[in-house]
């Protein structure tokens, strides 16, 4: 069985690239004509229509995204969206189900140029880059992007892992960035999220990307940043987003 997923993967792998690339092409001058034509809100519609996309082609693979959410999301505050990362493919599932907050990235800045439509919405659509060998850019670039948020109520989405699992198997989440956020978004409620199975994508590694996988997001109760201690909200936070982590 595992055989004959990976013989029909690789036809529709290659089709997959070829919609994807395709997708990244189209949506580039759009969203440049969009961002300098009509401003933020033209820009941000064109970025919503771009996830959607993306997340619509992984059907080429068999790719099903499941987005669970029971909790009611604080509205008009500003969030913080902590998630565990298991690749590339949890970044467009994540911006479309929560396009609604106007979700922004904490990113490394390697992703800033290079990548059509995504350094672009990346370097103009509020993202924060972050060079994570370099803390006297990243700590100010962090404070800044943390205002930013708390004055337009929009949100933040930040992985705490700092990188991808390959295995699905979690790492343990860096304190920095989170202290940083929580600090200067005072008015703000963190949004615990695990994602399930995106790893399982690659498992082939990038070609033949595995097909057939259901992905999911599982929101869990959002915290008030000012109800606790910065320690226990991390602890509480890391917590929740673990304990729904499926191996």
């Amino acid at each position: 069985m595992k055989l004959l997923k990976k013989i029909i993967g690789y036809p529709l792998t290659v089709l997959y690239y070829v919609v994807f690339g395709l997708i990244l092409l189209v949506f580039h001058p759009i969203q440049w004509i969009a961002y300098n034509l009509f401003g933020y809100q033209a820009h941000k519609k064109v970025v919503d229509v771009f996830n959607w996309f993306l997340v619509k082609a992984l059907l080429i693979l068999g790719v099903r995204v499941k987005f669970n959410n029971p909790y009611k999301i604080p509205e008009n505050v500003p969030l913080l969206i902590v998630s565990n990362h298991q690749g590339m493919y949890d970044i467009s599932p994540l911006s479309w189900y929560f396009r609604k907050y106007h979700p922004k990235f904490v990113s490394k800045k390697e992703l800033g140029k290079g990548i059509p439509s995504v350094s672009y919405n990346l370097t103009h659509g509020g993202s924060v880059l972050i060079d994570r060998k370099n803390p006297k850019q990243a700590i100010p670039a962090l404070i800044n992007f943390a205002k930013y948020i708390e004055k337009n109520k929009y949100s933040a989405v930040i992985f705490p892992e700092g990188t991808r699992s390959k295995t699905g198997k979690p790492k343990q989440f860096s304190i920095n960035g989170l202290k940083t956020l929580t600090k200067f978004i005072p008015s703000g409620y963190v949004v615990p999220v695990t994602i399930n199975n995106s790893y399982k994508i690659t498992q082939n590694g990038v070609f033949p990307l595995n097909i057939g996988v259901t992905l999911t997001i599982d929101t869990h109760q959002p915290i008030k940043i000012s109800e606790m201690d910065f320690e226990t909200l991390f602890l509480k936070t890391e917590e929740e987003v673990k304990k729904a982590i499926i191996l």
